[in-house]
């Protein structure tokens, strides 16, 4: 990928790795955010929502849920490769370059748990 042999390289491979990590929380965020309207909704009205309304925010709430966590997979897939590339130069010594993988694959695994408990307590 690169022959410039500094560890630069690697540094902002991590930098963007992390700035798509925060995109993924953030479409998280705004997932569960979309998908706890409806409560808000039934909270000011105070009736029950049609169906309709529930579901529409429910699934549009766990379909950013889930792609939060398919953002945070693609980016550790991607920085992997990335790193796979990279001499042994551009990579601090010491440096344990998995911290932003697993971190990725925990906010997975947390999108996922959040999306099952969003549509199991719709029920």
């Amino acid at each position: 990928m690169s022959y410039l042999d500094d560890p630069r390289v690697f540094l902002a491979a991590e930098r963007t790795l992390l700035a798509w990590q925060r995109t993924a929380l953030a479409l998280m965020g705004f997932g569960f955010v979309v998908e706890r309207f409806g409560l808000f909704l039934h909270m000011v009205v105070g009736q029950a929502l049609t169906p309709a309304q529930r579901g529409f925010s429910l699934w549009l709430g766990v379909g950013m849920t889930l792609l939060g966590g398919l953002l945070c997979v693609g980016s550790a897939v991607q920085f992997r490769t990335v790193i796979r590339s990279l001499g042994e130069a551009e990579i601090p010594r010491g440096y344990w370059t998995g911290c932003g993988v697993w971190l990725g694959f925990a906010l997975a695994v947390i999108a996922l748990a959040l999306a099952i408990y969003f549509v199991l307590s719709a029920v």
